[in-house]
């Protein structure tokens, strides 16, 4: 123990340890999946941040957690983005700084059963306003949300139906506060213990009061179409061929909707009419209608949008839905003035596409209405929340990972869809150019086969339908709020308890014979 106090004493070592650590959590996720291992994934970290030796030193240390953990989480990126990948990791991790400083103010030194339970509230809080602000999409979006590490726990999904993500979150993290007390600090166990028993109490309290959805008896067959990765000359041309060739393979299985995934069509249809007239065709063949994705500088406004669009036997019925939020780097540059750079040193967007301003739900035929989302909008819980709120029956993403193949990004991003499905209680799709396509129900269990990053096919899901709704579809974020709140007085009675210990002497003035205090030099 004293050689690792002393190699740690290193400044340039210390940061190194702290980057390992924050790096940890990155396992319970796509593709190593071991879920289990976040519930103790951050006791390393909690462990260093408590030694630290000054605040100052507290607050690094969490950034260089934080450096590490936003590096693991998206190393998929260095391909494209390279060394710009290591920027955003620093300027992310820096979230983690305050949250370093509130670890040591509450576990530092020989913390007391008092402030082992303030910091089985505070420090689960302080990771759950980090998630909170990277929620924004001008930082890049919630992608690697702790509680999204959970997705194939059945318990951790009727978490997210009652708080959505955030739930399953501020547990794992209290989990692991409670674990580092009981490692590191032996005076404290009975609250670490009591912790543990409150996190067992809340999950069960959870599960047991939580609305299930509904099914209505009601099912619709959904057909998704892969084509799998093709690339070079004429790859928009040779891939719209292949989408065509599988769509027609399902003539006949009395399929009410045909999902294509994301960049499925790489022209605008007005400017290829002869394209929407081979869409019909399929939609006669198939008796059903197709949901395209087209990528594609627009004919009637300027600029490039990517727009999930509604196919019947006519054409185009007129459902367009224009991606609002879109990926940093990947598909804009933030402050293109200043960050413009990035294009000359990866792969980063040359020109900006365009947003759309609303989200849309849309009427397929005689089958359910559609929340279509695209790409990295399945990250953000609200997005799904509001076409829920708005009559959708069953979610929908068009996404495309091809870019990142061979990495963990694919599974990483079916995942989310068990998560938005289970928080709103509605079955969600995912359908993408190369994989991984997948289909969760109401509850986030899934239905039916994946489709691998090696698959080019199209396979049809039986999807039950659902009604009510659940607790996180009706309130929305109130937690990450009440995280805010819990913070809010922390950081209030700290204060005045600061206050105080100025104003009271630490030894009460010494008084002459004659009743008045000794003023002492000045």
């Amino acid at each position: 123990m004293r050689n690792l106090d002393h190699h740690l004493a290193s400044p340039r070592r210390r940061s190194a340890a702290a980057a390992v650590a924050g790096a940890l959590p990155v396992l319970a996720f796509p593709a190593p999946n071991l879920w289990w291992i976040a519930y103790v994934a951050l006791v390393p970290w909690l462990l260093l941040i408590r030694t630290a030796p000054t605040g100052r030193r507290a607050a690094f240390d969490g950034w260089w957690g934080g450096f590490g953990f936003m590096l693991a989480m998206h190393h998929w990126l260095l391909p494209s983005l390279h060394v710009f990948t290591f920027v955003l990791a620093a300027l992310l991790g820096a979230l983690w700084a305050p949250w370093g400083w509130l670890v040591r103010r509450t576990l530092g030194g020989s913390p007391s059963g008092r402030r082992v339970t303030a910091a089985l509230l505070v420090v689960p809080s302080g990771w759950l306003t980090i998630e909170l602000i990277r929620s924004w999409q001008g930082l890049g979006g919630p992608w690697g949300v702790l509680g999204a590490s959970q997705w194939r726990v059945e318990a951790a999904l009727r978490l997210a139906s009652v708080g959505g993500v955030w739930l399953p979150s501020f547990l794992v993290v209290a989990l692991n506060v409670a674990v580092a007390v009981l490692v590191a600090v032996r005076r404290a166990r009975v609250p670490a213990v009591a912790g543990l028993v409150a996190v067992a109490a809340a999950g069960s309290a959870a599960w047991a009061g939580s609305p299930r959805p509904e099914q209505t008896g009601e099912r619709t067959r959904i057909a998704l179409v892969q084509p799998g990765v093709i690339a070079g000359r004429d790859s928009a041309d040779r891939r719209f061929d292949r989408e065509e060739q599988l769509t027609r393979e399902l003539a006949g299985q009395d399929v009410d909707l045909v999902v294509w995934g994301e960049s499925s069509v790489g022209f605008d249809l007005g400017d290829r009419p002869e394209l929407a007239r081979r869409l019909a065709a399929l939609s006669r063949e198939t008796g059903a209608e197709i949901l395209v994705n087209v990528d594609a500088r627009r004919s009637d406004k300027p600029g490039i949008y990517k727009s999930s669009v509604l196919i019947g036997p006519d054409g185009p019925t007129g459902d367009r839905y224009d991606k609002m939020r879109l990926v940093p780097f990947g598909e804009y540059v933030p402050a293109r003035s200043l960050l413009g750079w990035a294009t000359s040193v990866g792969k980063a967007a040359g020109e900006d596409r365009r947003r759309g301003s609303e989200q849309v739900v849309m009427d397929v035929g005689d089958g359910p209405r559609i929340g279509p989302m695209v790409c990295f909008e399945t990250a953000f819980p609200d997005m799904s929340r509001h076409l829920v709120q708005d009559g959708a029956a069953v979610l929908l993403a068009q996404s495309s990972t091809s870019t990142f193949q061979q990495s963990w990004a694919p599974g990483q991003h079916a995942s989310l869809a068990a998560l938005r499905a289970a928080e709103t209680g509605r079955p969600m799709v995912h359908a993408t150019l190369t994989g991984v396509s997948a289909v969760y129900g109401a509850d986030g269990g899934r239905i039916g086969p994946w489709l691998g990053t090696d698959a080019s096919a199209a396979h049809v899901y039986e999807v039950p339908l659902t009604r009510g709704t659940t607790l996180y579809a009706r309130f929305g974020d109130w937690l990450p709020q009440a995280a805010l709140v819990v913070l809010a007085v922390y950081g209030a009675v700290g204060l005045v308890r600061s206050r105080r210990g100025v104003r009271r002497p630490p030894v009460p003035p010494v008084r002459t014979a004659h009743g008045s205090p000794v003023r002492h030099g000045r």
